[in-house]
Formats: structure tokens, C-alpha cells, sequence
């Protein structure tokens, strides 16, 4: 088999039909995940160990294979004939080579494009702060990131830094200028990465993904020193994400760290992609920024009272999933079980429907 002439074929299927990831996997036929939902490719045959091994290490250079046999797994980029570009993880399952494939858009959507809410504009427009988006793995928050970054290129001169494993969205410069640094390829990691990054005078900061303490430390220094951080984190909600942050600390560093993050963090976007009733998927997002209520609720350690505030300030732009999830439902985007499944209290969603 020509393992190139079909992982070209493979890449083709997944971009017409609209996927957002590919997986190939022994005992199994290569798989689509559409709008959310795992499908077959029924044309394709079984996949045996040898075609895994061939469809995967295809895409990897001598340096890259090495990296794969020493470690287990690699994350890289993979550009398809200049048509579209793979967010790619090879790695081994009961000793077979498998590979999870993310098709990143050629184009970076704006905000208003992704139908995302409009005060992320304003986040935007700042020149300092921390700022996170958080929900699960594949529901847009890289995109979500991207598309802020972008709108920062369009309207003010900024030398905008990204650390990424590995990079996504290509940038084309506009107003800013970008850095794109890829972890393993420019720097040998994300800390590293960002230990250096204040020496190379940066307006922006993107990190794709806060994975250590030191990160978040480091992180929250940047934005301390009158830079705007932006960050990713796999938490659920507001509440969670402070509590992680500051659990990722030892005892004797909690305190500092709450001090730092009250300080710093200017808001939180807890983003969903969820089905819609006509396809395709559509953002359900819980919105917090921090305001003097919610300083002093991370301050006195009370991140657990966050929703509450959330709630009550709507008129303000806040906004909690359950509201975001009801509007969906309420216009006919989204149908109320697909809402349920995506609500982290289904019961309270049920009665907010109630009164709209």
C-alpha cells in the first residue's frame, strides 16, 4: 500500500465532510469525528498494524520517530499539501501505533463569526491581565484564543508571542508582529518557553496550554508586569479553574498565588460546542470577569460563591452555562437533551426554560 497516497486520501475525507478529527486505530476502520459524534469511513477497510504503523510514520521525519520510540507518544503539526493543517498525536496502544489527527481552519474566524459573546471584544482591548479559556478537550478553545489574538493584530501595533505544542492557527501579520514558537521545535518546553519570554519584549502572550504550576506562576508574573496573558485550562467552570490554579501550589505558596490571581485575572470563558438541531455545532459559554465582588471572593478563598454572582450580574455581561444552554434551546438551536447532556445541573436548566 501507498501509505502516503492514503493518509492523502484520508485528510481529503475528513476536510469534505466537514470533521474536526481523524483517528486510526488497529481492529477498527479509520474514524470521523463529525459535529461531535464518532462515524466510520465505510469505503475504508480495517485498519491492520502494519497500516497504522505506515499511515503514522509517514508523517514523521528520522528526529521525530526517535522521539515517538523514546517517549511513547509526539505531538506535532502536519501541513496537507498546503490545503489544510493536522494537529497531530501519534502514539502506542497495546503496542500498536495509533493517531489522533485535529484539522485546524486555514482561516482564523472572528469572534463575532464563531458566534461567540461580543464582550470578549473587550478583553480584546486590554494591555494587561490574565485571561483564560476553559471547558474540555475540542470545544474550541484554541479557536476561541486565536480569534482574539487576531482581532489584537487587526487594530493595534504589538509584538504578540505564542508558545504552542504544537503551533495551530498560522497568523498573518497585520498591525502585530507574531512570534510563533513551537515547544520541542524553538523551546524545549512550556516553562522554559515563558521563563524566557519577558526578554524578548512582548506585548501579548499566548501559552497554549497551562500545564505545571511553574507555568501558571510564571504565567501570572507576565501579567503582573503589565503584559495581557492569554491561556488555556481543561476545567469545567470559573469556580473550578481558580480552585485548580491554586491547588496546583503547595501550602506554603497558596496564599502568594491567591494574592497574584486576584490581581491579576480579568476574566474566564468555559466554552461547549454543542450540536445543533440543523448540524453543525454552536458555542454555549459561561462568561465571569473579575469585577471588585469576585477579587475579594478569590482573596477570602470563597471561589465557590462565584456562580452566585455570575448570576447576579448579568445585566453586567456576565453569563452562566445553564443561561447560555436555555437561550440555545429556547431558539431552537439546540434541542433540550442535547442541553441536559452539556449541563453541569440539568435540574436548574429545566426550570430556567420554565420561565423564559
Amino acid at each position: 500500500m501507498d501509505y502516503k497516497q492514503k493518509l492523502n486520501e484520508l485528510l481529503l475525507a475528513t476536510a469534505r465532510q466537514g470533521a474536526s478529527d481523524l483517528h486510526i486505530a488497529v481492529g477498527r476502520k479509520p474514524m470521523l469525528r463529525v459535529d461531535g459524534r464518532l462515524l466510520e469511513i465505510a469505503s475504508e477497510k480495517i485498519l491492520t498494524p502494519e497500516a497504522t504503523q505506515g499511515l503514522a510514520t509517514t508523517m514523521l521525519d528520522a528526529k521525530q520517530k526517535e522521539k515517538l520510540l523514546l517517549q511513547g507518544d509526539i505531538d506535532f503539526s502536519y501541513n496537507f499539501e498546503e490545503k489544510a493543517r493536522f494537529r497531530v498525536n501519534v502514539f502506542f496502544q497495546k503496542g500498536f501505533m495509533a493517531a489522533a489527527l485535529r484539522l485546524i481552519p486555514a482561516e482564523v474566524k472572528t469572534i463575532d463569526e464563531l458566534k461567540l459573546p461580543s464582550i470578549l471584544h473587550e478583553f480584546s482591548k486590554l494591555n494587561q491581565g490574565f485571561f483564560l479559556c476553559v471547558g474540555p478537550a475540542g470545544h474550541g478553545k484554541s479557536t476561541t484564543l486565536a480569534a482574539m489574538l487576531d482581532e489584537i493584530n487587526h487594530s493595534r501595533m504589538d509584538h504578540i508571542i505564542t508558545i504552542e505544542d504544537p503551533i495551530e492557527y498560522l497568523f498573518i501579520q497585520d498591525k502585530s508582529v507574531f512570534s510563533q514558537r513551537e515547544v520541542g521545535v524553538d523551546t524545549p518546553s512550556f516553562h522554559q518557553g515563558l521563563r524566557s519570554i519577558l526578554r524578548q519584549d512582548p506585548d501579548v502572550i499566548m501559552v497554549g496550554e497551562m500545564r505545571d504550576a511553574e507555568s501558571i506562576a510564571t504565567a501570572m508574573t507576565a501579567a503582573e508586569t503589565g503584559h495581557l496573558v492569554f491561556s488555556t485550562l481543561h476545567t469545567n467552570s470559573a469556580a473550578q479553574t481558580i480552585d485548580r490554579i491554586i491547588d496546583s501550589f503547595p501550602a506554603s505558596q497558596q496564599g502568594q498565588i491567591t494574592s497574584q490571581l486576584a490581581a491579576t485575572l480579568v476574566g474566564i470563558l468555559s466554552e461547549r460546542l454543542v450540536p445543533r438541531i440543523d448540524g453543525g455545532r454552536v458555542p454555549a459559554t459561561e462568561i465571569m470577569f473579575v469585577n471588585s465582588a469576585v477579587r475579594n471572593l478569590i482573596r477570602e478563598n470563597k471561589a465557590y460563591q462565584i456562580d452566585l454572582v455570575i448570576e447576579t450580574s448579568l445585566q453586567q455581561g456576565m453569563l452562566t452555562l445553564n443561561r447560555s444552554l436555555a437561550e440555545l434551546v429556547a431558539k431552537k438551536e439546540v434541542s433540550l437533551e442535547e442541553a441536559e447532556l452539556y449541563s453541569l445541573n440539568p435540574a436548574e436548566l429545566k426550570i430556567l426554560l420554565e420561565k423564559m
